[in-house]
């Protein structure tokens, strides 16, 4: 993982004490606070390349400085969510939250989740032509797909969905994003349909046994994985 420097919202000293160390044991330049209103702050004034917000501060909701912060700023934002409620999450997303994880979390998966968001920043400005993961390739150029070099052929809906997860892969996407981009804004399909489409997908491009290459973060949304090796 490349030095970046990340802005910690936290007010639970525990967990300043754990992040800290391990996110400055592996590069990065760190800065820690306790509330919203120092996070708007050091936001516009140290220039952060991520934010990992936590939603329960103790002057304001979380929600309203995610809010607040993306007016002006396209900083990835990782939210550290205790709130177990799926709405949380999925105001939190669509608020502008690149990701979530759940407290407790373990120190790889953050780092894993951290290293997603600042690709997904890095190339948020020109869509990368061609993605890949675990052998499955998305040319997105051609509209070209291939799973360990054979060809795999979707249907056009198979292919939007297919996409909008390559765009942001290892970034959950919630169902209202989906539909929107598959089916139009003014056209809200059916959840039902979606798990279909998800379901026809994952026919066509896993290989079992293997796991799924669209997780489903359950009652929020889908996730392309991230996989080594073609």
């Amino acid at each position: 993982m490349t030095a970046s420097r990340v802005l910690v919202v936290d007010d639970e000293p525990q967990i300043q004490r754990f992040l800290k160390p391990a996110l400055v044991a592996s590069g990065h330049e760190v800065e820690c606070v306790e509330d919203g209103a120092s996070a708007i702050r050091m936001a516009a004034t140290w220039g952060p390349d991520l934010i990992l917000l936590d939603l329960g501060l103790p002057d304001m909701d979380g929600k309203d400085v995610l809010r607040a912060i993306r007016e002006w700023s396209k900083t990835p934002i990782v939210v550290l969510s205790a709130r177990d409620r799926e709405s949380e999450k999925i105001a939190a997303l669509d608020l502008g939250a690149d990701d979530y994880v759940d407290k407790p979390f373990g120190v790889g998966e953050l780092l894993a989740r951290l290293r997603a968001a600042l690709r997904h920043a890095a190339t948020r400005d020109g869509e990368e032509p061609v993605v890949a993961t675990g052998g499955l390739v998305i040319d997105t150029m051609r509209r070209l797909v291939t799973r360990d070099g054979e060809r795999v052929h979707l249907t056009p809906k198979e292919y939007d969905l297919l996409h909008v997860l390559a765009r942001n892969v290892g970034k959950v996407v919630t169902q209202k994003m989906l539909t929107s981009a598959i089916w139009g804004a003014s056209l809200t399909a059916d959840a039902q349909y979606l798990r279909v489409l998800v379901g026809q997908l994952r026919q066509k491009i896993d290989t079992p046994p293997a796991p799924s290459l669209v997780e489903t973060e359950t009652g929020v949304g889908y996730r392309l994985r991230e996989r080594d090796g073609l």
